[in-house]
């Protein structure tokens, strides 16, 4: 058994790849749990052991130390120096800034679980209704052949892309799911999903429609 030591010196907060591991799907895990928790915070906790056993639902201390080693060696947590603090402001004045720094095109939006958009950045109102109307389908579609796709195929994503003849994506769609709600990020051109600007999407957005514990 290894000999684990928490550095209580250090904010815990969830990497990028932290953020899409937790919200692009609706499985459970010690790993997803504590992400979500997290995203759940008005700002980063200090990291102790009672907080992580709380946040991760494991109350075994070898177990809980052994997840939060593996989270972060899969690089999906990491330990600040200092808290960060959510955006207070409302959705409808930090999203477009958040969504513009979100693919090389700067065109993005963000569209609900009805196929309407909650906030756009680059495209026209008309291309942006399109778009969101298409994710709707695309991530029923997805929900409705999610057993192909992963059980028979091993296709562990449910992301959807439109690609050019060389296979490259032209327009990307990923849905976010935050307690019972579902969204669908769609981007143009290549995503830029490992900033902190899509850490700050997903809990802003977690902080509004997840509750705890989803």
């Amino acid at each position: 058994m290894k000999d684990y030591k928490l550095a209580e010196h250090l904010y815990l907060h969830p990497t990028p790849g932290g953020a899409y591991h937790a919200v692009t799907t609706r499985a459970h895990s010690p790993a997803r749990r504590l992400i979500r928790s997290l995203l759940q915070m008005e700002s980063s906790p200090a990291l102790t052991l009672a907080g992580l056993k709380d946040w991760s639902a494991m109350e075994d201390p070898e177990r809980a130390y052994a997840m939060l080693h593996h989270a972060q060696e899969a690089r999906l947590l990491q330990g600040l120096k200092e808290p960060l603090r959510c955006p207070n402001q409302p959705l409808s004045e930090i999203l477009p800034g958040l969504l513009s720094e979100l693919s090389s095109q700067a065109k993005v939006l963000l569209a609900d679980t009805q196929g309407f958009y909650l906030a756009t950045h680059g495209f026209p109102h008309e291309v942006a209704e399109e778009l969101s109307a298409l994710s709707a389908d695309l991530a029923n579609l997805h929900e409705r052949r999610s057993g192909l796709l992963l059980n028979n195929l091993g296709l562990n994503s449910s992301a959807w892309s439109v690609v050019d003849s060389a296979g490259n994506s032209k327009m990307g769609f990923w849905p976010l799911y935050l307690g019972k709600e579902r969204f669908v990020l769609v981007a143009a051109g290549m995503p830029r999903f490992n900033t902190p600007a899509f850490v700050t999407l997903v809990w802003a957005l977690s902080r509004r429609y997840a509750g705890v514990g989803a």
